[in-house]
This record gives structure tokens, C-alpha cells and sequence, in this order.
């Protein structure tokens, strides 16, 4: 699933012995990939909201991570809302029935989401470090007027460059009318622009925000290590978040960018009319595991909430706190986590 170009008349040469460069049939694949919307769908509804009341809690408190963590839950219910369109696209073997402003707006908030999340875990990696690493000089500095200028503007730039190139492409393009084909943004073969895009993506959108949380936790790794204060437990929930960080940041999104990157360099190492065919083949023989592979990024909206909430043991009794009060006292019960606004260090960093 990639965003494409027009395709034009020499496409026609890129094909394979069936007459397609991708043919895609109905298999047990689509249902293996609506099993895998549906698991994401469920859980992550299920644990944004469970979460969302405590986090603005914090966000009242004027906790910086609050922020940040308020504006992860956004971007992924507003990416959930939409993963219902997904479910029926797979359930109806990558046929899609909804019209094309849909599948624009449903391509639209899954690649939004997936870069505004990438973007906000590194604001996030980055805040702890300094936190850890400069926690007087950054005390002054670490306002939740910070914390929103920063998430503001990741949403700013994320928003602006898919906007852009959904105006500049020919959203007719977001459906594979060929063959009487109706696909959202399965368009194949890639095209140059495309290709480029891709790259671009790939290196800026995942390997430099990789390259930041990888420093960034080594940095906070090594300091708490050396912290004489820190009690033995609260370093091994700041060892467990920050492998977590970037575990959950690889298996959700390197598998994605990874075969993004190959795909867009197999089209370039294929610009010859005899070896179109073999890059046509290429793309069949990876359209399954890309499909997967772009399936498994939407868990994101799932382990953001667990990660970060629901591993600090404060805010976990608060969330079980906050539902047995809204048991008993449905019209409005106060989950508070002011008292939790003062712990130590691993307040901070979790």
C-alpha cells in the first residue's frame, strides 16, 4: 500500500505472464489481514479509552508527559475510527466499495497517524533524556506550554506533507481500475515520483527517528545506571521502558519500512523495459508480506497506551481506581493523579 502516481501508458509493459504486474486473488490472506484489523481495532479502542480519562488528568496537572501522551491517544483513536473502512477493504478481498474520497481520507489518517506517532515517541525519548540527563538547567525550560508547541508542530508537518501530496496527486490514482480492479492505494507498478517519496519516508520518517530514540535511550540508560538514588526497581522499569520503546518501535514499524525500501529500490535497479518484468514479479512475490507488514504498523495504536501508561504502577492503580468509582458513581467520579504528580525520578521517565 503505497501512494501512486498516474499510471501511464509504458506501465503497460511492466506485467507479468498473467497480465498484471501484481495480481491479487482472493485467499485465506485477506481474512488472516481483516483478523489482524479487527484484533487492532478492538484492544486499541479499548485501551485508548480505558487510559484517555487519566492521561488528561495529567495533562491538567500540567505533566509534560501528559501532553505527549494525550495527543498519541488522539492521533490513534482518530486512525482507529477509521480502521472499520480497512476491516471491510481485506474482509472484501482488497475490493474497495466506498467511493474514492474514502479510501482518500482512510489512506489519508493510516499514514498520518503512523508518522505522527513515530515523530511524538521521539519527542518523547528525547524529553526524558534531557530529563534525566539536565534535570536542573531543563527544569525551567520543560513547560506543558513546550510540550504543546512540540506536538502542535509534529501534527503541523506530518498533516501539511500528506495534504500536499493528496493535492498534487490524481486521487482517480487511490483505485486500481484496471482489470475492473478496485483497490485503495494498491497501485502497481510504482512510479518515479513515488519511488523517490518512498525513500524519503523511509529515511526520514523511520531510520533518523530511530536513530534518535536509539541515543537517546542509551543516553538515559547509562545516566540512571550511574544514579545512586534510584532505587534497583525504578531502574529496571526505566531499563524496561526504554527497550520496550524501541522493541515496539521495530516490530511495529521496521518491517513496513523496511520492504518499503526494497520495493522502491527494486523499481529503480529495474528501469529497462526487459527487466520490468522481473521487478513486476518482485512486487508479487512481496505484496503478501507487505500487506502483513503494513497490517502489523496499526498495533502501534494498541502498545502506545500500554506502554506508556499502563507500565507505571501509579497510574495503573488510578486507572483501576477511576473504574471502580465510575462503578459507584457513574455521574462523575474525580480520577485525580495529582498525587502521583510528585514521585521520583521514574515518574518522570515512565
Amino acid at each position: 500500500m503505497s501512494l501512486s502516481s498516474p499510471t501511464t501508458t509504458a506501465a503497460v509493459n511492466w506485467t507479468t505472464a498473467s497480465g498484471k504486474c501484481v495480481n491479487i486473488e482472493d485467499s485465506y490472506i485477506s481474512d488472516l489481514l481483516t483478523g489482524l484489523y479487527i484484533l487492532a481495532f478492538i484492544f486499541g479502542l479499548i485501551f485508548n479509552v480505558l487510559t484517555l480519562g487519566p492521561i488528561f488528568q495529567q495533562v491538567r496537572s500540567q505533566n509534560v508527559l501528559g501532553v505527549f501522551l494525550l495527543n498519541l491517544s488522539l492521533s490513534d483513536l482518530l486512525f482507529i475510527l477509521t480502521m472499520p473502512l480497512w476491516i471491510n477493504y481485506y474482509h472484501s478481498n482488497h475490493r474497495w466499495e466506498l467511493g474514492q474520497l474514502s479510501c482518500s481520507v482512510a489512506g489519508f489518517f493510516y499514514y498520518s497517524n503512523m508518522y505522527i506517532s513515530i515523530f511524538l515517541l521521539c519527542c518523547i525519548s528525547v524529553d526524558r533524556c534531557l530529563v534525566v540527563t539536565f534535570p536542573l538547567r531543563f527544569k525551567t525550560h520543560r513547560t506543558s506550554r513546550y510540550a504543546w508547541a512540540q506536538c502542535l508542530a509534529v501534527y503541523a508537518v506530518v498533516v501539511l506533507l500528506h495534504v500536499l501530496v493528496l493535492a498534487l496527486d490524481n486521487l482517480s490514482d487511490a483505485h486500481d481500475e484496471r482489470n475492473d480492479n478496485d483497490r485503495c492505494y494498491e497501485t502497481y507498478p510504482m512510479q518515479a515520483p513515488v519511488a523517490l517519496f518512498n525513500l524519503l519516508r523511509v529515511g526520514l520518517g523511520f531510520l533518523l527517528p530511530l536513530l534518535v530514540l536509539a541515543l537517546s535511550y542509551w543516553k538515559v540508560l547509562a545516566t540512571v545506571g550511574q544514579s545512586p538514588g534510584l532505587s534497583a526497581q525504578g531502574k529496571r522499569k526505566v531499563r524496561l521502558l526504554s527497550f520496550g520503546v524501541i522493541g515496539i518501535f521495530s516490530v511495529c514499524f521496521a518491517p513496513y519500512h523496511l520492504l518499503l525500501l526494497a520495493r522502491s529500490l527494486a523499481y529503480y535497479l529495474s528501469p529497462d523495459a526487459e527487466l520490468r518484468g522481473s521487478y513486476c514479479a518482485f512486487e508479487q512475490a512481496v505484496h503478501f508480506h507487505f500487506s502483513c507488514t503494513l497490517a502489523l504498523s496499526s498495533l502501534n495504536c494498541v502498545v502506545d497506551p500500554v506502554l506508556y501508561v499502563l507500565v507505571s504502577n501509579g497510574v495503573r492503580e488510578e486507572v483501576k481506581l477511576c473504574w471502580r468509582r465510575r462503578k459507584k458513581t457513574p455521574a462523575g467520579a474525580d480520577c485525580s493523579l495529582n498525587r502521583y504528580a510528585g514521585r521520583a525520578i521514574t515518574s518522570n521517565l515512565i
